[in-house]
């Protein structure tokens, strides 16, 4: 299959996804998840309310089960819609008072909000310096760094598609002197990698030219 077909068969599924999320089709959804359990973030492709499965769950005031489902499958507590708001904002808004325990962030790594918000920030300027030359259109929603608070081993990584790559992205201290360190590559493309050292201040390269062509 190629990457265009599976680029397409993605949004097919998150589309599916969002559409039986949204009328809290929970045996839907958990079958879609079943055999697309990395969806379980996802947002409908194009969206403007970014929201995912665990939104609606909160937005409706689901079963604690239901909620409870999501959290094992790895539903992100902290993952914000466009308003900013997180699953336990939703609910508390919307009066759902048995879903507000089970949907409180639990974090595991102290990182100031601004001090996080400002990291995020050049993150996302080193993603769009890699991305945005190949992939001047790409509409992706760039990751969000609070969810690597929720996490033990806080790392994670963020697909391109398009660009046959990723990032890996890990937060390497924490405090006000937090520090993210990221790497990108092109798993075609040998010695397309770049590392990049990211905190509050500012981002810098530390290191390019790894990564192997995996098509060889």
């Amino acid at each position: 299959m190629c990457l265009r077909q599976r680029t397409r068969r993605c949004v097919c599924v998150r589309m599916a996804l969002a559409d039986a999320a949204r009328s809290y089709d929970w045996p839907t959804v958990f079958d879609l998840l079943s055999r697309r359990g990395e969806s379980v973030n996802s947002c409908r492709a194009g969206g403007k309310l970014l929201f995912a499965p665990l939104h609606q769950a909160a937005h409706t005031g689901a079963p604690v089960e239901i909620a409870l489902r999501f959290v094992r499958m790895g539903a992100f507590w902290t993952l914000q819609n466009t308003r900013g708001e997180r699953l336990v904002d939703i609910a508390e808004r919307r009066k759902h008072h048995h879903l507000l325990e089970v949907l409180d962030p639990v974090l595991k790594h102290p990182v100031p909000v601004g001090v996080l918000l400002r990291i995020q920030l050049h993150f996302h300027e080193v993603i769009r310096g890699r991305i945005d030359r190949e992939l001047p259109n790409h509409g992706l929603r760039l990751p969000e760094l609070e969810p690597l608070l929720g996490l033990d081993q806080p790392h994670m990584w963020f697909p391109v598609p398009g660009m046959c790559g990723r990032f890996s992205y890990r937060l390497v201290s924490t405090g006000v002197d937090a520090k993210l360190v990221a790497e990108s590559w092109c798993r075609v493309v040998g010695g397309s990698g770049q590392r990049h050292e990211i905190d509050s201040q500012g981002s810098k390269p530390v290191d390019e030219g790894f990564g192997q062509n995996t098509d060889v």
